[in-house]
């Protein structure tokens, strides 16, 4: 509303300048004509003066409307009053009438132009009708000096409208060029930031398709084959976290740059979303674009200054071949997605090709997790158990829940294959949350019924610990149970430590203060850094094993088993040797200080039934 009042404004303004300056030229011409007009031609001369400068007066007090009105009025009827006192229609002061229509023409709307030149009609029919009935006899003057002068002042008035008129029209034609011009950029504009991406200028999802159509065809024109390259930055995020979202823009436009740099020119950066790129490169020689896949690796994992830090990051790549993978553009980024996290687990900073095992292993998973959450909802799943045995005592302490999820065929999915599928779908803490409560409960039935001193432990995932409700669900589950906290074993992976969020530190120091025990799971195979075992109020820990396993066969892996246990010992932990199968790696367990041991030489895990037998016949045999 406000830009067409301006508009109107504008338009009001230029209507205004204009009538004055008609109104000027034209009171210049009746005063030029005053000096040598005599008789009634100069009176209605002096008449249609007086009303110019009466118009002229209106205009600078900006009632342009009523100015216009009374200076072509006026000037219409002083040619009609020279006329009607001189040679009628043949009188040369018809010949104004022209130069009043492209003042009205100029001065106003269609309103005023109509209005005028129906006056004007009407005043041409009326001195037509009074010549022909014989009220007005057409006199026709001499030619003389002075009728000269009239019609060059008629001619200059007419010629300065017209002029002022095509200027106008002229400027106006020279503003809608610029406009349009300016209309023009502003769709390329658009048109450019709809197909690039805001930080980067490099072009988008949806341009991107374009290209690879285009790529596409020009390969098959010459025979080439066309290689889509997916790239993922493996830790770009806790970039963002320490240094802000600034510096992530910064590391993404640095890193445009240098990727940009090492493509020629019919191969295209393309920003997938994120931190995540496409590249479309053209080949004929596969071991070519092994060699630009490992140097756009190279480039992803270099230096880079950001915010005066010395910021270094790594990327997993994928790579899809169109035509051996497929000609379509989604389907192609949907397998190289699939090859940038094989990439992602080989151990990132690398790259891997898609070939069809991959989509299988991905449809399978795809379809398990489809099974997966009517399994969780239906509590589909059984817990299996497998005994801890004291090596002072011989005794079973402490016996583990494992979960498994039983199908109708018979056959058991173990938790390697849908722990990593529940943990990604959210659905871990729903899951996680129901096996807490069933191992209480049984571990509470079984100390009412055999061992009043027996304990379970219960893996916990990092998942579990990120809305801040483990401690609460707990206490639930032992108050249900009636299960003191002194007989619950929480068993975390070394992952989880090294997330030193204050959430989870002060979740773990609450367990703590509750009288769960803390036990550190698969020790050595992660960071094994005593500095996170000081800050979090752990137990005991549980040697991988892959190191027990091999005790024996390898001197570097008995005397890593011995620092461990050593370590412990120093640190006040109790030690769990994980995977013993025979005599002479219990005995050796044993000579090295050991404290607890699992696995097959006592128990495989078991189901409910079957632990409680066996913890019957252990009651028995003592």
């Amino acid at each position: 509303m406000s830009n067409q009042m301006k508009q109107n404004n504008v338009l009001s303004q230029y209507h205004r300048r204009r009538l004055m300056q008609i109104s000027a030229v034209t009171a210049i011409g009746l005063g030029t004509s005053l000096i040598v007009a005599r008789g009634i031609t100069f009176s209605i001369f002096a008449i249609g003066l007086s009303s110019l400068l009466l118009a002229l007066i209106f205009a600078y007090k900006h009632k342009t409307t009523t100015s216009a009105y009374i200076l072509l009025v006026s000037l219409a009827a002083m040619l009609f009053s020279l006329a009607l006192t001189g040679a009628s229609l043949f009188d040369l002061a018809i010949l104004g009438y022209p130069a009043l229509l492209v003042f009205a023409a100029t001065l106003g709307g269609v309103g005023l132009f109509l209005s005028v030149l129906s006056f004007i009609i009407i005043l041409c029919v009326l001195l037509a009708w009074l010549t022909l009935e014989g009220f007005v006899i057409p006199h026709i003057p001499s030619l003389s000096w002075p009728h000269l002068l009239f019609i060059l002042v008629i001619l200059i008035v007419t010629g300065f409208s017209v002029y002022i008129l095509v200027r106008d029209i002229k400027r106006l034609m020279l503003s809608l060029q610029a406009e349009n011009a300016k209309v023009q950029r502003s769709r390329e504009q658009i048109q450019h930031l709809a197909h690039h991406d805001t930080l980067t200028n490099l072009p988008n999802r949806l341009y991107g398709e374009e290209l690879f159509l285009q790529s596409l065809t020009l390969c098959q024109q010459k025979k080439q084959k066309l290689a889509l390259l997916f790239i993922d930055l493996d830790n770009f995020k806790p970039i963002n976290d320490a240094l802000g979202h600034g510096a992530g823009d910064q590391l993404l436009e640095q890193l445009t740059q240098k990727l940009s740099a090492a493509l020629s020119t019919n191969q295209y950066l393309i920003r997938f979303g994120g931190d995540e790129f496409l590249v479309l490169i053209p080949y004929t020689d596969k071991q070519k674009l092994t060699q630009t896949a490992q140097t756009l690796i190279e480039h992803c994992s270099s230096t880079f200054e950001i915010l005066h830090t010395q910021v270094v990051v790594s990327a997993s790549m994928g790579i899809a071949c169109a035509p051996e993978d497929g000609n379509d553009f989604k389907q192609l980024c949907r397998k190289a997605d699939i090859a940038m996290y094989q990439a992602k687990k080989d151990g990132k900073n690398t790259y891997h090709f898609y070939d069809k095992n991959l989509d299988i292993a991905s449809e399978e998973k795809f379809k398990l997790l489809q099974l997966l959450r009517p399994a969780v909802n239906q509590e589909q799943f059984t817990l299996y158990y497998q005994p801890m045995i004291t090596f002072a005592t011989g005794e079973i302490t402490t016996v583990e829940a494992l979960l498994r999820w039983p199908q109708a065929d018979g056959s058991i999915i173990g938790p390697d294959q849908f722990i990593p599928l529940a943990e990604s779908s959210g659905l871990i803490n729903e899951l996680g949350t129901w096996v807490i409560k069933q191992s209480c409960l049984f571990c509470a039935q079984q100390r009412q019924v055999n061992l009043p001193n027996l304990r379970i432990a219960v893996n916990i995932s990092v998942i579990q610990f990120k809305d801040g409700q483990l401690q609460h669900i707990v206490q639930e589950a032992l108050k249900d149970a009636n299960l003191p906290p002194q007989a619950l074993e929480l068993e975390l992976t070394e992952s989880l430590l090294i997330d030193e969020s204050e959430q989870i530190q002060q979740q773990l120091k609450g367990l703590s203060q509750l009288g769960v025990t803390i036990a550190i799971d698969d020790f050595g195979t992660g960071y094994s850094n005593l500095g996170y075992l000081r800050n979090f109020s752990a137990n005991k820990l549980k040697i991988d094993r892959s190191f027990i396993t091999s005790m024996g066969n390898s001197e570097h892996d008995d005397s890593l088993v011995k620092a461990i246990i050593n370590m412990a010992k120093s640190l006040g932990l109790e030690t769990v040797g994980e995977g013993v199968e025979n005599q002479e790696t219990l005995e050796k367990l044993m000579t090295l200080g050991c404290d607890l041991g699992q696995g097959y030489h006592w128990s495989k895990p078991l189901p409910e039934n079957d632990i409680s037998a066996l913890l019957e016949a252990s009651v028995k045999s003592t």
